[in-house]
């Protein structure tokens, strides 16, 4: 009898963590191939910290990397818009203008966004981004995991905590040679968000 109800509450605990994911997405071909940009500025990678201005929580963390193309892994966001076609939880395309819609998309009268940038050699950006590319759909509640599991592969990254906390990433990745960093406040309500979203 424990055994049954072992796996019924296993049944049901999968139940509930299939319903809270969002679907995979998986842009076709053209798609990704059409929205590609190659960006001009030095090969980096940007850290996104989403903060609650009540609580100071991180709420959702998400990396921006500029190799061969620029491209944004969003582990487990919310934000689509029709100019970045997403493969897995990376956007694809991501011109400035893009960049100053996600940032915007998050940045509101209840939030700020916490954003640490560190200049890379071109061949490590690329690795980060293959990286990425591989790192499959991140389920829900484990942004700040799965950035920091990518990031842990690179030499010089490796003291980075295996944490859930968007935080945590945050101060760990501030203390790495090179970091420089900014926040971005807005007073916008999130009704008025939906401009920036494309949608």
């Amino acid at each position: 009898m424990p055994s049954f109800l072992s796996r019924v509450l296993v049944l049901l605990a999968l139940a509930l963590l299939a319903a809270c994911t969002k679907p995979v997405v998986y842009a076709p071909d053209d798609a990704v191939f059409a929205a590609r940009y190659a960006h001009d500025g030095p090969a980096e990678i940007r850290l996104f910290n989403v903060i609650s201005n009540e609580s100071g929580r991180g709420e959702h963390a998400a990396l921006l990397i500029n190799g061969s193309e620029r491209a944004l892994f969003d582990p487990a966001g919310s934000w689509q818009h029709p100019e970045a076609p997403e493969r897995h939880d990376l956007h694809f395309g991501m011109t400035d203008r893009l960049v100053y819609i996600y940032t915007y998309y998050h940045a509101r009268r209840t939030h700020h966004v916490r954003i640490q940038t560190l200049q890379l050699p071109p061949e490590v950006a690329e690795r980060i981004l293959r990286l990425a590319r591989e790192a499959g759909p991140v389920p829900d509640g484990q942004c700040a995991r799965s950035i920091a599991a990518i990031l842990r592969e690179i030499p010089g990254f490796e003291g980075l905590p295996m944490s859930y906390y968007p935080n945590r990433l945050s101060d760990a990745f501030a203390e790495v040679p090179g970091v420089s960093e900014e926040r971005i406040y807005s007073d916008r309500e999130p009704t008025e968000r939906q401009q920036y979203t494309g949608l």
